[in-house]
């Protein structure tokens, strides 16, 4: 299997990953012009992790972003659902645990987090707002949210310009560069049918979030969501999140 498509069951998913596991980075820095660095920065700067703070950084991948977290003396825990990731990760990173697992079914206790994170991996979730559930029960009251996403630029002369880029310019090197140009075919066709950054917002808030926030990183291509958890559930948010979860099981 050469890429998932767009009902991203978990299996298809992870074996796409694992297909592009070695070179995964470098690609994703060639073809985001180096901005993926960039977008990490802005990432590490939001989540400002604390010595001795517990961060679960979802969809970690080869751990990008949880090396820097580690290094500011957080202790991380680095979940993906791909073994060649995870895999790729363990190799650079020894001193990071890598956990396999889905960002839908965590397996961790409640209130065991001071922040969860994740870089470009909800888009790739089957079913994303399960996710946020999952985020929220995990984290400890008070701890924060941050998830850093493709989004869709608000100005329409940046949108159709990237759309364009997304349609032609990034196929061709893609092709050219890549093993499995396929997969990127498949990263297309994600960020096209991802929601804008206001649903986005809205689903974060159903999942129990409070202060919830973005930030639009180069022009809107890339947004930086923020949530808390509160430091105490009401029975409003209790009863929200319990509809959102009957929605999700019909």
């Amino acid at each position: 299997m050469n890429r998932a498509d767009l009902q991203k069951d978990p299996e298809e998913v992870a074996g796409m990953f694992d297909a592009t596991a070695k070179r995964y980075d470098l690609l994703n820095s060639l073809l985001s012009g180096g901005n993926d660095r960039l977008w990490r920065i802005h990432m590490q700067r939001a989540v400002r992790p604390q010595p001795g703070e517990r961060i679960l950084d979802v969809a970690a991948g080869t751990g990008a972003s949880a090396a820097p977290m580690a290094k500011a003396g957080a202790l991380v825990t680095a979940l993906d659902i791909s073994h060649g990731m995870l895999e790729e990760g363990r190799r650079r990173h020894p001193d990071i645990e890598f956990v396999h697992g889905s960002a839908e079914e965590l397996p961790f206790d409640s209130d065991s987090f001071d922040a969860v994170t994740i870089s470009f991996g909800l888009r790739n979730v089957q079913n994303p707002r399960a996710a946020l559930s999952e985020f929220f029960r995990v984290l400890k009251p008070g701890g924060r949210l941050l998830i850093c996403e493709f989004s869709q630029p608000p100005v329409g002369v940046v949108r159709r310009s990237y759309e364009l880029y997304l349609r032609t310019v990034l196929p061709g090197m893609a092709m050219a560069a890549s093993s499995n140009p396929e997969a990127y075919r498949y990263l297309v066709e994600s960020i096209a049918s991802w929601p804008e950054q206001q649903m986005l917002s809205q689903w974060i808030r159903t999942a129990g979030f409070t202060r919830v926030a973005h930030r639009n990183l180069t022009l809107g291509v890339v947004a930086l969501h923020r949530g808390r958890k509160p430091t105490e559930v009401t029975s409003a948010m209790r009863l929200a999140r319990h509809a959102q979860q009957e929605e999700q099981g019909a």
